[in-house]
């Protein structure tokens, strides 16, 4: 450029000629790194921001770090095998994260915010097991692309009220857990392989329910079963949130009706492969029944439910 800018004619330019770089010679974006040990993860070097497949396993990671929170691309993070205890709010930021593996760490809870994030509409594979989590927020149900949620070796004490809105959940596994039943929308689930084994489950004795029915119904009780029975529309900027929460964890009678504090509850057995068509094993002894929570809106419901049961003991 110089010699032309200085007159030199043109076709006497001594230019080489030109080599296509080989394909081998040039470097593509990087989108997968697997790191298995403390002395191979980046401390000083960024990582390539244009990964979607991140493995750092047995990193002795405390925290989550904030560079991996800037990969926009991410499609799989796993972080198993860490000493995570909390988990950023920030992850939900991830809008294409399809897995997430967090298997073996140090996590007393998931976050109400994660559930309430962009993860609701990528979120695919999640992997909670081996960790110290007592129970799941109620907004974990919002979770909806969920298809596979492994949740062994906690200290589950319950599943999430609003199991059943997960209709994408098709592989579930929450075996070792302290788990005494399953919650009545359980029974919504339409899974291909479902695992409780090695779970205090409680044995169910319907004739000793658990009575929280008030006679008469206060006005609270009465205004919100209207609410939820006719769908009345209702939200934040027309109720109290605390009321807008309890609406949102209405239980649902046997009849089909909601209640809302005044019920009756006891556990009766449910068979699993009603809800999963391969079901591993509840206890050593070969079984595969479990007990489901029962709500019952009045005297009335209960009475009818007894009947039956009494029937079908009788039949027996």
């Amino acid at each position: 450029v110089r010699l032309a800018h200085q007159g030199t004619d043109v076709a006497a330019l001594p230019l080489s000629a030109l080599v296509p770089a080989k394909t081998s010679e040039v470097e593509k974006p990087k989108t997968k790194m697997i790191i298995t040990s403390r002395r191979d993860y980046p401390l000083t070097k960024s990582f390539p921001c244009s990964l979607e497949h991140l493995q750092a396993s047995y990193c002795r990671l405390a925290r989550i770090d904030t560079r991996v929170l800037c990969l926009k691309k991410l499609r799989k993070l796993d972080l198993s095998h860490n000493h995570i205890k909390q988990l950023p709010a920030t992850i939900g930021e991830l809008v294409f994260l399809q897995e997430l593996n967090l298997h073996d760490n140090h996590l007393e809870s998931f976050s109400s915010a994660l559930c309430s994030s962009t993860l609701q509409k990528s979120l695919q594979c999640l992997d909670l097991s081996q960790n110290k989590i007592k129970a799941l927020p109620i907004q974990f149900c919002q979770l909806r692309e969920l298809v596979n949620l492994k949740l062994d070796d906690n200290e589950l004490i319950r599943l999430p009220f609003k199991m059943g809105q997960l209709d994408r959940l098709r592989f579930l596994s929450a075996a070792r857990n302290k788990l005494p039943f399953l919650p009545s929308d359980f029974r919504k689930l339409c899974l291909e392989n479902l695992d409780l084994f090695g779970n205090p489950f409680e044995q169910p004795n319907p004739l000793l329910p658990n009575i929280q029915l008030k006679i008469p119904l206060t006005l609270l009780e009465c205004a919100a079963r209207a609410t939820v029975n006719y769908r009345i529309p209702y939200g934040c900027q027309l109720l109290p949130s605390h009321l807008c929460e309890d609406l949102e964890v209405a239980k649902t009678c046997q009849c089909g009706s909601a209640c809302l504090s005044s019920f009756i509850q006891l556990t009766v057995t449910m068979n699993l492969h009603h809800v999963a068509h391969t079901v591993v094993l509840v206890d050593n002894m070969g079984g595969t029944e479990a007990p489901i929570i029962c709500y019952f809106c009045s005297l009335g419901c209960y009475s009818q439910f007894l009947d039956r049961y009494l029937q079908s003991s009788a039949d027996h």
